[in-house]
């Protein structure tokens, strides 16, 4: 996996919302040499991030709050197509992984391939452990990357 960054975000001391980090943690784990990165969601790191590595395919990987069932998992192929409208407002951060990927879409900076892992997450609270349906996920969302043949 030289060819691909792999981004976690969230907050590890919000409960479900450190669900990215642990993915991506994960994914570390099972793959050493892959270039794998922590965020906490900040737009113009995000990015920074996928514009400065110049690799061809990114992951990211955070918390939504939309609703669903928590640890749901909803996977967005967030180059060919807008993240949905019901996207907007529904991450953990004020202001989401959704709408940085709109920007960077404006900006003509997306990468070749970028895929945007959600999992719905269910507590918020301050706490440093995920509920378990959510770290489920994280494992699920983890072996989904490693798997992914692009």
């Amino acid at each position: 996996m030289n060819d691909c960054l792999i981004i976690g975000v969230g907050n590890p001391q919000r409960g479900d919302d450190g669900v990215g980090l642990a993915a991506a943690r994960l994914v570390r784990a099972a793959l050493p040499d892959a270039d794998v990165r922590e965020s906490s969601g900040d737009p113009a790191d995000l990015i920074e991030l996928w514009t400065t590595t110049r690799v061809p395919t990114v992951y990211v990987i955070d918390a939504m709050v939309s609703g669903g069932a928590p640890g749901s998992v909803t996977r967005f192929d967030a180059h060919r197509h807008p993240m949905p409208v019901a996207m907007n407002g529904t991450s953990t951060h004020k202001f989401g992984v959704a709408a940085a990927v709109e920007l960077a879409r404006v900006l003509d900076c997306l990468p070749n391939q970028l895929f945007v892992y959600g999992i719905e997450g269910g507590q918020f609270d301050h706490a440093e452990r995920l509920s378990p349906e959510v770290e489920a996920a994280a494992r699920e969302v983890a072996q989904l990357i490693c798997a992914d043949p692009r």
